[in-house]
């Protein structure tokens, strides 16, 4: 089978590579902006740097710790191993490490900055309510992220918006202990801090395009792993729709994950999907659709 890394959608490759070139010049625009009024960059950049590798580098420790994730051998979770390992085999990456969450929040994701470095995580509470499948379908989507190399994507679409905050931070200390120089080279804090939080924005939306944008490749790298896009429909409605009866206070608990995992898991009222990692689940199960059809007439 076609590996997923060779995956063909260009309307969604033309909307991703144009989401990461406004970053890019995002970036330059900003950087050239406080090269020309003189404020000393090298350091916030190092900054920014520094903590983009550590997410970078240390991101699937960091994943894991913060869902409370258990690397098990195969010995432990045979079924699950058994899909991963074919799974892997189908697209051609290494085999990921596989962990369990113990929560009955229904859900799975992938980490690590490349295929080689890689874990894939599933709940007890998605094991529970999943056939294998579907357990399968929700997997390839997971294997598609690695495939794909999503987490060093988004680290470095994040740098321009990083950078942004810390030096939104700096103008706003400098303006809370006050700033007398009115050298015309320098940027007032007040005028840095509104431009830098402008720049920090605009990022943020970009990289929520790009993270969306992301998600629907994965499902559709699912879809053709398994073949069976329909799976990872049901798999979708039973997850959004056991999500819905889950308390609050344990979706808090997890918060800090929704970007990683397959649906997110929002206590309180529902965020606006411009704000969101991910598209609706509406809006994923109709493009699944498309894709089934596609499928069914023999176009993919």
């Amino acid at each position: 089978m076609e590996s997923t890394v060779k995956i063909r959608d260009w309307g969604l490759k033309v909307r991703m590579w144009f989401t990461m070139f406004m970053l890019f010049l995002i970036t330059i625009a900003f950087l050239t902006l406080l090269w020309l009024y003189g404020v000393s960059t090298p350091m916030l950049v190092l900054i920014a740097g520094g903590m983009l590798f550590v997410q970078y580098y240390f991101s699937d420790r960091l994943a894991l710790l913060a869902s409370g994730a258990k690397v098990v051998s195969e010995s432990e979770l045979p079924e699950v191993h058994a899909i991963v390992a074919d799974l892997a085999r189908k697209a051609g990456l290494p085999k990921p490490k596989v962990a369990i969450v113990n929560t009955e929040i229904p859900n799975a994701f992938a980490t690590g900055r490349s295929p080689s470095a890689s874990t894939v995580a599933v709940t007890t509470g998605l094991l529970r309510i999943l056939d294998r499948d579907e357990v399968e379908a929700v997997l390839g989507h997971e294997m598609s992220h690695i495939a794909h190399r999503d987490v060093m994507v988004i680290t470095i679409a994040s740098f321009v918006a990083t950078l942004a905050w810390f030096i939104m931070r700096w103008a706003m200390f400098m303006g809370m202990w006050g700033y007398s120089d009115r050298d015309s080279n320098d940027l007032a804090p007040l005028a840095l801090f509104a431009i830098a939080s402008l720049i920090w924005l605009i990022s943020f939306l970009l990289i929520r395009a790009l993270s969306r944008y992301r998600e629907y490749a994965a499902d559709m790298g699912s879809a053709l792993l398994t073949r069976k896009p329909e799976k990872l429909i049901s798999a979708l409605l039973k997850i959004s729709g056991t999500m819905d009866y889950v308390p609050p206070e344990e979706k808090k608990q997890v918060e800090g994950l929704n970007a990683f995992f397959i649906i997110p898991a929002i206590s309180g009222e529902t965020i606006m999907s411009l704000f969101s990692t991910h598209p609706p689940v509406e809006k994923r199960i109709a493009k699944l659709e498309e894709i089934a059809e596609k499928m069914r007439r023999g176009e993919l």
